[in-house]
């Protein structure tokens, strides 16, 4: 527990990380005569790994496991962390980190695709909890509040952005399983009365009976899901969407989360790949065998891998690839100039932001001729899948929506203590033969069962009762606080919604909602509702579970600034911390990318801003520290300057990049300590800073600005060099020199 006040800030991956280089200093400087301390602690995909396997390592090699420190500070009410975005990662790049780090000295062992050694499977399994989503079921010990600031909105008024035009006629819809053998359709729920510890086990049709999971603790009011997609419904639906696409000469477009849905999405991604190709792979099934090509990791684990056959071979293969893009619907392009498809990379293409920016854009996504084209969007489970399509019908009723007019959709997302686990990684498993999986507690009595075949894919989720009493207490408290209607996403019709809605009844009884308006809808219906006061410049909060807050929080602020890192999101933690997240990180590889070519870093940091400022707040409360709520005072009031300037990186070179924005920031942030008269100590101690600053403007512009245009050497993608990316991120003299002085 801190004895100090403290914020940790975390460092992770790409372009967050390489804009911490250029801001913490900066955040540092400015608080560092006010009683705060401000410690990092490293989460990246490399910091994860590298402290998976101190055993293959030296001694200066070896880091500690900053995550699991930090979960265990998530239930101190001290606690105070800054997250940044993660990668969430998948198996190429979970691969290409572990290469990177080999080159660098590690000697790390190489991922298993395919172990068989006892000591293979123990590698593997460091591995696999290394993937998707690992960071933030350990840290959010609490629900999400998560809203536009009222400046990003105000700005986005004044300044809206861009939005493409909706037709009537649009060909554009979701492709989804309804309920055909999908995750929806196969769902169990059961609310455990006791404390229990369930046990999963498969048994085959032979009767040999599998232990898939041996102990899963429970506590007394925890519900436990269970369900399953059928490998042969899937493909079914698969063929059914490509056949629909082509012959309604729209793209094909797949939309999964194989990110964080680490277990199954990549099982169904490779599905659909297997699905789209099916005839030139049968054709080379021989050629193709001994190259080992998982489809998990999509269609280019195959491309990449045809420079292991003879060049005829290769060639061949190569012309039958463009047969059958040819002779299928047109695909959903990534990269339109270099070939890259929807279905290329399974991390290229994450359902919750290219839906949004597919609505943003119209209903149409990019063809293999770098022009929009309407899209059948495929979302096989059918769960979440009736919100997007519920928002394009919107669309094409009413056209598209103006940022300048439209409200605000504040989401209160349930996920404390990985409520309703986000993919439930370990429990998932697919299917080996023809069976019954079943669930059962303690004293032997079967919780849930499925009769599953071969190629299925089931999964168990679980959501403990504490985060739910706590996520209703938090939607009472924002609908009062905002005086606007609170919507839970909820589907009777769903058996783990049934069990949730039981819960949200009866806690909503124990407070009082006397002049609220809260209201239970369905998810489609809900997105509707929402839609129809969005447009009338009306707020609707919503309130949902762990998977729809991700979804959403992506959605409507796409849709209404333009993007989701702007957005403020506070996760009040259960044990009294807090935890303020700063944003997604969708974009950040294209940014890393043009950093290195042009050393020009467009990534936007307002979301990091965002977090600082009720940060420091949670600090002055906390400690009844008077000098961190006249940081977060002035910073809000920074941040507005900021906005209302225009100072977020521009769009070419010769313009300010994230390094300009930290700089213009920093003017403004001194520029209000000096002005504000709450604290005589920094008032004296920022009025000359602020006025090398804003003298020195624009020399410091110049210094940072002259970089740009050539390459960069950072030293490493997935672990920096720290003297490089800190001499590429402070490339001016004169501001390191003022922020020296402080």
């Amino acid at each position: 527990m801190p004895k100090q006040p403290t914020i940790i800030y975390t460092r992770t991956d790409e372009a967050p990380a390489l804009a911490t280089y250029s801001l913490l200093p900066i955040v540092q400087a400015f608080t560092k005569h006010s009683g705060i301390a401000i410690e990092t602690r490293d989460i990246s995909l490399a910091g994860r790994i590298i402290a998976s396997f101190p055993d293959f390592l030296t001694d200066d090699q070896k880091i500690g496991d900053a995550l699991a420190e930090l979960g265990a500070l998530t239930v101190e009410p001290e606690a105070n962390i800054i997250k940044l975005p993660n990668i969430s990662a998948s198996v190429p790049q979970l691969k290409a980190a572990v290469a990177e780090l080999q080159s660098k000295g590690y000697a790390l062992p190489a991922y298993p695709e395919n172990p068989t050694t006892d000591a293979e499977k123990e590698i593997r399994t460091r591995y696999d909890k290394i993937k998707g989503s690992a960071v933030n079921p350990v840290l959010r010990e609490g629900n999400s509040d998560r809203r536009a600031p009222k400046a990003v909105k105000d700005y986005a008024r004044k300044h809206p952005h861009s939005m493409g035009k909706w037709s009537s006629d649009s060909k554009t819809s979701v492709g989804a399983m309804g309920g055909n053998g999908d995750f929806f359709a196969n769902e169990k729920s059961v609310t455990v009365p006791e404390a229990t510890d369930v046990r999963i086990e498969f048994a085959a049709a032979d009767g040999a009976v599998t232990v898939l999971k041996a102990s899963t603790p429970l506590k007394a009011g925890e519900i436990l899901d269970a369900t399953l997609m059928s490998k042969k419904a899937l493909i079914a639906f698969l063929e059914e969407q490509i056949a629909k696409a082509k012959a309604g000469g729209v793209l094909f477009s797949l939309h999964m989360k194989a990110t964080m849905m680490k277990v199954s999405d990549p099982i169904i991604f490779g599905h659909a790949v297997q699905v789209f190709f099916k005839d030139l792979l049968a054709k080379h099934a021989g050629a193709l065998a001994p190259l080992d090509i998982d489809f998990k990791n999509g269609f280019g684990d195959l491309v990449a891998k045809l420079d292991k056959l003879p060049a005829d071979k290769k060639a061949e293969i190569e012309a039958d690839i463009q047969a059958a893009y040819a002779a299928g619907p047109a695909i959903a392009m990534v990269n339109s100039d270099k070939g890259i498809t929807n279905l290329h990379v399974p991390s290229d293409i994450i359902v919750d932001a290219s839906m949004p920016a597919m609505i943003r854009a119209g209903g149409k996504m990019w063809n293999a001729a770098g022009a929009l084209a309407d899209t059948l969007a495929v979302i096989p489970d059918s769960c979440y899948a009736g919100i997007y399509q519920a928002a394009i019908d919107f669309c094409k009723k009413n056209g598209a929506l103006d940022p300048a007019t439209m409200g605000s959709v504040p989401n209160v997302g349930l996920m404390a203590q990985a409520a309703e686990e986000y993919g439930s990684h370990n429990k998932t498993f697919e299917i080996p033969a023809d069976g019954t999986v079943t669930v059962s507690d303690s004293a032997g009595n079967i919780l849930l069962s499925h009769e599953v075949e071969a190629g299925d894919v089931w999964r168990a989720c679980q959501t403990k009762d504490a985060p739910v009493q706590d996520w209703v207490k938090l939607a009472v408290n924002r609908a009062r606080a905002s005086a606007t209607p609170a919507v839970f996403w909820l589907d009777k019709n769903r058996a783990h919604d049934a069990q949730i809605l039981a819960k949200v009844e009866k806690y909503l009884a124990g407070h009082d909602t006397t002049g609220l308006d809260i209201r239970i809808l369905p998810p489609a219906e809900a997105c509707t509702f929402s839609l129809e006061r969005i447009i009338e410049g009306r707020n609707t909060i919503s309130v949902t579970g762990n998977v729809l807050r991700d979804y959403l929080t992506d959605l409507f602020p796409i849709l209404e600034v333009g993007t989701s890192a702007k957005m403020l999101s506070i996760v009040p933690l259960m044990k009294g911390g807090g935890l303020f997240e700063t944003g997604a990180g969708g974009s950040a590889p294209k940014h890393v990318q043009q950093f290195t070519q042009e050393n020009y870093l467009r990534w936007d940091s307002l979301g990091e801003f965002f977090a600082l400022a009720p940060s420091f707040e949670h600090v002055a409360a906390t400690f009844s520290l008077p000098k961190a709520k006249v940081l977060a005072d002035t910073l809000d009031a920074a941040t507005g300057k900021f906005l209302e300037n225009d100072r977020s990186p521009g769009r070419k070179l010769g313009t300010i990049d994230n390094r300009g924005s930290h700089f213009y920031l920093a003017l403004y942030w001194a520029e209000a300590l000096a002005a504000q008269d709450n604290d005589a100590e920094l008032k004296a101690l920022f009025t000359p800073i602020a006025e090398k600053l804003l003298t020195h403007e624009s020399r410091i512009v110049e210094e940072l600005i002259s970089v740009q245009g050539s390459p960069v050497d950072i030293g490493g993608y997935y672990l920096p060099d720290e003297a490089k990316a800190n001499a590429a991120l402070r490339p001016s003299a004169t501001l390191n020199g003022i922020l020296a002085t402080l």
